[in-house]
């Protein structure tokens, strides 16, 4: 009950996704598939449900397979809890997802270290929440020290790098996932 997999997939958000990472026009992908543009127009927003076969045409005309699009689907409705007795008992450092599935956001807990060392750049944002414990952030430069129940926002493309202060601290990091144009807004064809 109330697990994701229970509901149908709305797999038009992941044939949009494709299509624009293509960098292609519904009437390009209308005219490698067969189908109408008013018809791939109507599946990319939910208004209709492609059978196998127009599935399987869009995904040739996207250079994928019709497997990888519902893989790609978004669940029509989700609602799933991560627990955390379910939760993997490593060795300190460890980290914990704590959304499953291929969505608009994802969320991790770090506790403990990590190589401090490590430099990240993402293309999206990202927000960072200390649950427990304390860390230092490097960021474009400059340090910034957090405590519990701190937070630093990070907007896409911002290098940083991080380092636990405390043992044991909790880092709760929450980011726009990287297959979300979330940074600029191409002008489409």
């Amino acid at each position: 009950m109330g697990d994701h997999k229970e509901q149908p997939l709305r797999v038009g958000a992941a044939v949009r996704r494709r299509r624009r990472a293509l960098d292609l026009t519904l009437a390009v992908v209308a005219q490698r598939s067969g189908l109408s543009v008013p018809f791939l127009s109507q599946i990319e927003n939910e208004r209709a449900r492609p059978s196998r076969s127009s599935l399987e045409k869009v995904a040739d005309a996207l250079r994928t397979t019709a497997v990888e699009l519902l893989a790609a689907a978004d669940p029509a409705c989700s609602v799933d809890v991560v627990r955390a007795e379910g939760a993997e008992q490593l060795p300190t450092p460890r980290v914990r997802s704590l959304v499953r599935g291929h969505h608009q956001m994802h969320a991790s807990e770090f506790t403990g270290d990590h190589d401090a060392g490590r430099e990240f750049q993402f293309r999206n944002d990202q927000l960072m929440y200390v649950a427990d414990g304390a860390v230092e952030i490097e960021a474009e430069g400059r340090a910034y020290r957090l405590g519990r129940g701190d937070t630093l926002y990070l907007t896409g493309g911002v290098r940083h790098r991080w380092r636990a202060t405390v043992a044991e601290t909790r880092l709760v990091v929450v980011a726009v996932a990287e297959h979300i144009e979330a940074v600029r807004d191409k002008p489409r064809r």
